[in-house]
C-alpha cells in the first residue's frame, strides 16, 4: 500500500512539483545570470563613460594651457614693447639733455668769455677814467 501511495503521489504531485521547481530554479538562475550580465554591462559603460570624461577633461586642460601660453606670450610681447618704448623715450630724453647741456656750455662759454673780457677791460682801465665816469676811484 505504501508503494501504491508513493507511486500515486509521485505521478500526481511529485513529478509535476519537481518539474515546476526545476523550471523555477532555471528561471531564477537565468534571471540571476541576466542580472549579472546587466551589471557587468553597466560597469563597462560606467568605465567607458569615466574614460571619456577623463579624456574630455584632459582636452579641456590642454586647450586652457594653450590659451594660457598664448596670453602669456601676448603679455610678454606687450611688456617687451612697453620696455622698448620706455628705452626709446629714455634715449630721446638723454639726447635732449645732452643737447641742452651742449647749448648751456656754449652759452656759459660765451658768457664767461664776455665777462672775462669785461673784467680785463675794467682792470686794465686807467685809474682816472673810472673816477671821471662817476665810478669809485
Amino acid at each position: 500500500m505504501f508503494l501504491l501511495l508513493y507511486a500515486i503521489y509521485s505521478a500526481l504531485v511529485g513529478n509535476p512539483l519537481r518539474k515546476l521547481l526545476d523550471e523555477r530554479r532555471q528561471r531564477t538562475e537565468g534571471a540571476v545570470l541576466k542580472a549579472r550580465a546587466d551589471i557587468a554591462a553597466a560597469e563597462s559603460k560606467t568605465q567607458e563613460y569615466e574614460q571619456r570624461m577623463r579624456e574630455a577633461r584632459l582636452a579641456i586642460f590642454k586647450a586652457q594651457e594653450v590659451r594660457r601660453q598664448a596670453a602669456q606670450k601676448a603679455r610678454a610681447a606687450a611688456v617687451a614693447e612697453a620696455r622698448e618704448r620706455a628705452q626709446q623715450q629714455i634715449r630721446e630724453a638723454r639726447a635732449a639733455i645732452d643737447q641742452d647741456m651742449a647749448v648751456a656750455r656754449q652759452s656759459l662759454k660765451a658768457e664767461s668769455e664776455a665777462l672775462a673780457s669785461e673784467i680785463i677791460r675794467t682792470i686794465l682801465k686807467p685809474a682816472g677814467a673810472t673816477s671821471a665816469a662817476g665810478g669809485p676811484a
